[in-house]
């Protein structure tokens, strides 16, 4: 195995070319230099086998990148996360120094990608812990929750009328008697059938009209599709194929693209498909992704990268099916506010910048084709309202799937990612926020996490004799701890008396146990104190919790807690006052909601308050797609939403103070958990 070239070994090379030994030798230094850097090497990913051409120089992170490897990189590229940890098995590199790698990392060639420059033919590992798996990612299981979409519809929560539908339409031909024009005599057919008031035919459309009446002997089949209150004529065909209409939901999310594939005719659907959202290797948050592309003049290339995720699902799902791209006539996305301005090339600069202002809330349709979408080059996409630079719309989406906007008493929506949105209201108020949560509980910021995939600790406990279970996302071996694992680490710890009120590590460590083991699992690092998890014996690496990483855990808990109790003070809605809490989301799907009261994230209530709502982004956007007034019902939660932005909320910081403590400084907040034995 090849050594990588150290920055101290790479500049005394460079020193040595340049070196004048005969004549015209610094001349021809420097174009054998220029020469080196045109020159192309090939990396090899293992162990998925993927590789790449990239010229020599390139950072190890954009070569992964160019092959269609996710590193987690929570800075983007900057060098101080250590999240994008590969193994150089052969080849030559040259990489910055850095106090992120342990001594004996950088003896097993482990480096940071993104401060690591190809100098040579490469084969490169990608241990687990650092790659991203879409087989983890939540996409449809809103389908057991909220029964058959089409159901609902159809029961009457609203009504079936989708935003794009085909009509077989049959007209009498003119004579002699009925001179009524072939454009006017198909609106009169069309509003036969539907109500519509105000319509409007593309000119594309009207130049062949005709003559596709003529051949049709005047029975055709017309897609429309509403654009606010005009009908639009999309598509008129020969024939009958109104059977063949199909769409795509999909929720744009940070991390992940989920894409369902619906049948307008039956409501049903009929496949499901969800990527990593490839524009993380620039930053796993959208504040990180807007500053990148600001810097290097980018937004192109982030439009381009989410638009290619969702046409790339979009084929995936057609092809899968059988079914023709031109048969795909409409598509509704619900997403974040930055990521839905990524995806429409707008500007999202002032999101991040006070006052933290979108460009655009409220997305009029427009063709799908304007933003690169490969469907029915007529074909609308429709993007779900928005409330404000931190709320989008995947939170509307959230709150017409649980529809809290109806129930007479008070219910609380919360979904928590690297950001934590939460709603509070009734079907006559409703107030919103988003907290800085913080990426902790989606295992980015800890030494040992990770996000949910293989080897991913998902459960753990402390036992009576100290020592500690944990299970594993696919039963394998410890590779590190999702969120769900942090959380349940942190409780545990907590109410085992390992760490106090404050999050700090008890010494001696307390309990039965830790009196018979001693305090051996407690060490000090050159971060400070850290807890044994998982030792490295049997083929499993050392798993540790840190001081560190307890604070990050504490503060993106408390930053969530810190916003629900703002909306609750300000409502002067008392725990008690809750009907129901709805947790949204990958990380609210899994996690343990007796722990999560425990450590003080969600308010102290009755657990069968508590209910799992899945993916309602992707809920919320096919319910759109089904119905018209479904739409509109969106509208006017976006609309009717108040929004508390908590960096100038004058109690939001007092809040997160309090909040800093396990379960909080106020325990009668927490009465089920002033008893546990720690407190």
């Amino acid at each position: 195995m090849e050594k990588g070239l150290t920055a101290e070994n790479a500049e005394n090379a460079e020193k040595e070319l340049l070196k004048i030994s005969s004549a015209g030798s610094a001349d021809s230094a420097v174009k054998e230099m220029q020469k080196s850097k045109k020159k192309k090497y090939t990396v090899h990913f293992e162990p998925s086998g993927l590789k790449t051409e990239v010229p020599a120089g390139t950072v190890l992170l954009e070569a992964a990148r160019k092959a269609g490897i996710y590193l987690s990189s929570i800075c983007g590229g900057d060098g101080y996360c250590g999240k994008c940890k590969v193994i150089i098995d052969q080849g030559q590199s040259q990489s910055r120094p850095t106090t992120l790698l342990t001594p004996d990392e950088i003896r097993e060639n482990v480096v940071l990608a993104c401060q690591t420059k190809v100098l040579s033919e490469m084969t490169v590992t990608v241990p687990k812990s650092h790659a991203l798996q879409a087989s983890q990612i939540l996409m449809d299981s809103d389908a057991h929750r909220f029964s058959e979409l089409a159901g609902e519809v159809r029961a009457g929560v609203f009504e079936f009328d989708p935003l794009v539908r085909k009509l077989c339409v049959e007209m009498s031909a003119p004579t002699v008697h009925d001179h009524t024009a072939d454009h006017e005599r198909l609106y009169v057919a069309i509003r036969e059938r539907i109500d519509a008031p105000i319509m409007q035919t593309g000119f594309r459309i009207l130049q062949r009209l005709s003559k596709t009446l003529c051949e049709a002997n005047y029975k055709v089949a017309v897609t429309i599709g509403r654009r606010g209150g005009t009908t639009e004529v999309i598509e008129v065909e020969p024939g009958r194929r109104c059977e063949t209409n199909f769409a795509v939901a999909v929720d744009l999310g940070t991390t992940t693209v989920v894409a369902h594939l619906i049948d307008l005719t039956n409501a049903k659907t009929i496949d499901t498909e969800a990527t990593y959202n490839s524009q993380i290797n620039f930053g796993e948050d959208y504040i990180r992704r807007i500053i990148y592309a600001e810097e290097n003049n980018a937004f192109d290339e982030m439009q381009n990268r989410i638009v290619h995720d969702v046409n790339n699902l979009i084929v995936t799902l057609a092809a899968r099916q059988s079914i023709d791209l031109q048969d795909i006539t409409a598509i509704v996305c619900a997403g974040n506010t930055a990521m839905v301005h990524f995806l429409l090339n707008l500007d999202p600069s002032r999101i991040r910048k006070e006052p933290y202002i979108a460009s655009v809330s409220f997305v009029p349709p427009i063709r799908a084709a304007e933003a690169g979408i490969q469907i029915n080059k007529r074909g609308l996409l429709y993007c779900l309202p928005g409330v404000a630079a931190y709320v989008g719309s995947d939170i509307v989406a959230g709150v017409l799937t649980t529809r809290i906007y109806t129930k007479k008493g008070v219910s609380l929506f919360i979904d928590i990612g690297t950001n934590g949105e939460v709603v509070l209201g009734n079907r006559d108020w409703l107030v919103c926020a988003s907290s800085s949560a913080g990426p902790a509980f989606e295992g980015s910021g800890v030494r040992h996490g990770m996000r949910a995939g293989a080897g991913a600790i998902e459960k753990l406990a402390v036992l009576d004799d100290g020592s500690i279970e944990f299970k594993t996302i696919g039963e394998t071996r410890p590779a590190g701890i999702c969120g769900s694992g942090l959380l349940d680490t942190l409780a545990e710890l907590f109410t085992n008396g390992i760490i106090d009120r404050t999050g700090r590590f008890t010494q001696p460590l307390r309990g039965a146990g830790f009196k018979t083991n001693g305090d051996t699992r407690l060490t000090e690092s050159d971060e400070g104190l850290q807890f044994q998890l998982v030792p490295p014996e049997q083929d499993n690496r050392e798993i540790v919790i840190t001081q560190a990483d307890i604070n990050n855990l504490v503060r993106s808990k408390a930053g969530v807690f810190a916003a629900i109790r703002v909306l609750m003070e300000s409502t002067q809605t008392k725990p008690e006052d809750l009907e129901a809490i709805y947790l949204a989301g990958g990380f609210g799907n899994f996690l343990n909601v007796r722990q999560a009261v425990t450590v003080g994230m969600l308010p102290d209530v009755p657990l069968e308050k508590i209910q799992f709502v899945g993916n309602t982004s992707i809920a919320g956007a096919k319910t759109v797609l089904l119905s018209r007034k479904a739409l509109a019902t969106a509208e006017k939660i976006a609309k009717s939403m108040t929004y508390f932005d908590l960096m100038s909320h004058p109690g939001y910081m007092d809040e997160f103070v309090r909040a800093n403590f396990l379960p909080h400084t106020d325990l009668t907040l927490f009465p089920s958990v002033a008893s546990v034995k720690s407190v």
